[in-house]
């Protein structure tokens, strides 16, 4: 019998800078998405919340995702690649929203590496990342550079489950 262990993030020996990570799987926001993060963030303005307002008074004529809301999607989807073990996220150098995102659109993400770097303490290092969020038309609708503070292989701390010394396949 074997035992598989899904990886979640990557060890700082497992970054090759140039390499492209696409991270499956997209997701469609729809309006209740944008409704409760708006919300949830306290963001009330009506481009996010108000058709009439949007489809009167707005350039795109039709209500706006909050920007924060595709940011945070984007974000989410490349922690299973690339900051699923982090020690820390150190920073966002830059965040561009570069076209809007509408209700309905699907957003996929693809990160590259950029850079990585030894830390003075040996068990871990630096890892400078740019990740796209992209559009089911293909359109850049996100962008953001940042740096992750990931653990060296032989140093990360054992990744364990509350049950570890039980055998739950055995028979009762």
């Amino acid at each position: 019998m074997t035992t598989h262990e899904r990886p979640f993030g990557r060890y700082f020996e497992d970054f090759e800078i140039g390499d492209v990570y696409k991270h499956w799987p997209g997701k469609t926001i729809t309006e209740a998405d944008d409704h409760l993060f708006c919300m949830i963030t306290m963001n009330h303005h009506p481009l996010h919340t108000n058709v009439w307002f949007a489809e009167n008074e707005t350039v795109h004529a039709k209500n706006v995702v909050v920007g924060n809301l595709v940011y945070s999607l984007v974000l989410g989807m490349s922690v299973p690649d690339v900051s699923g073990s982090a020690i820390a996220n150190l920073e966002i150098e830059t965040l561009r929203h570069s076209k809007p995102t509408f209700h309905g659109d699907t957003i996929y993400a693809e990160t590259r590496v950029l850079e990585k770097t030894e830390t003075s303490k040996g068990d871990r290092g630096i890892v400078a990342v740019e990740t796209k969020g992209i559009n089911q038309r293909g359109e850049e609708v996100c962008y953001f550079k940042r740096k992750v503070m990931v653990w060296k292989k032989a140093s990360v701390p054992a990744r364990r489950r509350p049950y570890d010394d039980h055998d739950i396949w055995a028979k009762p």
